[in-house]
C-alpha cells in the first residue's frame, strides 16, 4: 500500500494505491489566485501548508486505510514551485520517519506520462507529448524512466499560451478550461493565427501566436466590436486550433520518426476536447495506438505520483531523507 503527494503548483493531492487500484485520488484546488489571474508561489505555499494533512487524512478514509498499513510514501520532487514542492517533501520525510518507510521523489514530468498507465497499458517503446501549463515537450520513452527527450518549447507551453489569451480575452482563471468549452461552439477557420516552427520537427514556440492574438484583439477594440456571443467563441475555436494542430502536426513527426506504436498525450492541456479529437483521429488514421487519461488524472493529481513511484519502487529507486526538491527539469537528478 503507498501514499502519495503532490504540491507542485496550486493542487494540494493525496492518493492511496494498493498496487492493482487507486483507492483514492483527492485534489485540493487552490481558489485565492483567481482575482490575480495566476499562480502566486507565495500565497501557494502557504496554501498547501493548511491544506496537506487535511487532504492526506481524506485519501486516507476514503481508501478506508490507516497509516500503518501505509508501506512506502512518493511525493513530487520537482520540478515545481520550490516552496510549494517544499512543503509536499517536508510532509512525507516526516511521515517516512515517523512510519519509518521508504521515501521516494518522482518527476512530475514523468508522472503526467506514467498516468496513462492508470487505465491503459501503453507499449514500450511509445511517444510521449506532455502539454501542461509549464510544459510542453515531445519524448520517446524506451521503458521505465528511460526518456530521450525529441522536442520541447522555446518559449511559452501551450497551456499558458491558452491561459495568457484567455486572460486577454476577459475569462476567469484558468481560462483554458473556459476557452475549450466556448472552442466547441465557434469556427476555428474564423481567423488563421499562425503556427510557429513548422519547419522544426520537434520544437515549440508558443509566444507568437500570444502576440498575433493581442494584435487581433486591439484591431476589434479600434473598431469598437464587442468580445462576445459568437465572435467569443469563433475567437477561442480559432486559438485552439492554431495550437492543437502544431501539436498534432509535431506528434505526427515523431510518430513517424521512432517508429512507436503507441502514443501517450498527457498533462493538463490533453483534457482539451479539440485536441483529444485531433489525437484520436491521427492515432486511428495511422494505426497506433493512443493512450490518453481520464481527464481526472490529466491536471496536477496525486494519482500519477503514486502509480509512478509504485514503478520506482518497484526497480528499487528510494530516496534518502535529505532529498532535495528542484525547480526546473535542468536540475533534476
Amino acid at each position: 500500500m503507498l501514499l502519495a503527494i503532490e504540491s507542485s503548483c496550486d493542487e494540494t493531492a493525496a492518493a492511496v494505491f494498493d498496487g492493482e487500484r487507486m483507492l483514492s485520488n483527492i485534489v485540493a484546488t487552490q481558489t485565492i489566485h483567481a482575482k490575480f489571474g495566476g499562480v502566486v508561489p507565495e500565497l501557494a505555499s502557504r496554501a498547501h501548508d493548511v491544506a496537506i494533512w487535511p487532504t492526506v487524512a481524506q485519501a486516507l478514509e476514503e481508501a478506508q486505510v490507516s497509516m500503518d498499513a501505509i508501506k512506502a510514501i512518493a511525493v513530487t520532487q520537482g520540478p515545481g514551485l520550490v516552496g510549494a514542492l517544499l512543503v509536499g517533501a517536508g510532509f512525507a520525510k516526516g511521515l517516512a520517519l515517523a512510519h519509518r518507510i521508504p521515501l521516494i521523489g518522482v518527476n512530475h514530468l514523468e508522472a503526467h506520462t506514467y498516468a496513462a498507465f492508470i487505465e491503459h497499458t501503453p507499449s514500450f517503446p511509445f511517444v510521449s507529448l506532455v502539454v501542461s501549463g509549464g510544459h510542453t515537450r515531445l519524448e520517446l520513452v524506451r521503458d521505465w524512466f528511460d526518456h530521450e527527450l525529441l522536442g520541447q518549447t522555446r518559449d511559452d507551453a501551450a497551456g499558458e499560451a491558452f491561459d495568457k489569451i484567455g486572460k486577454m480575452l476577459g475569462l476567469d482563471y484558468p481560462a483554458g478550461r473556459v476557452m475549450d468549452t466556448l472552442a466547441r461552439t465557434g469556427n476555428p477557420r474564423y481567423h488563421r493565427f499562425p503556427m510557429a516552427l513548422l519547419d522544426q520537427p520537434f520544437e515549440f514556440s508558443f509566444s507568437g501566436l500570444k502576440t498575433s492574438a493581442l494584435y487581433h484583439l486591439q484591431d476589434l477594440e479600434k473598431q469598437a466590436i464587442p468580445l462576445e456571443g459568437q465572435l467569443l467563441s469563433d475567437i477561442c475555436a480559432s486559438v485552439s486550433e492554431s495550437i492543437t494542430e502544431v501539436l498534432r502536426i509535431k506528434t505526427q513527426a515523431a510518430l513517424e520518426y521512432t517508429g512507436a506504436q503507441s502514443l501517450v498525450v498527457a498533462g493538463g492541456v490533453s483534457a482539451n476536447s479539440m485536441l483529444r479529437t485531433k489525437m484520436q483521429d491521427l492515432c486511428q488514421h495511422m494505426g497506433i495506438q493512443l493512450c490518453i487519461p481520464s481527464p481526472s488524472y490529466c491536471t496536477d493529481n496525486a494519482a500519477m505520483i503514486a502509480i509512478t513511484g509504485w514503478h520506482r519502487l518497484r526497480l528499487g529507486h528510494q530516496n534518502t531523507l535529505d532529498m532535495q526538491v528542484y525547480a526546473s527539469m535542468s536540475e533534476a537528478p
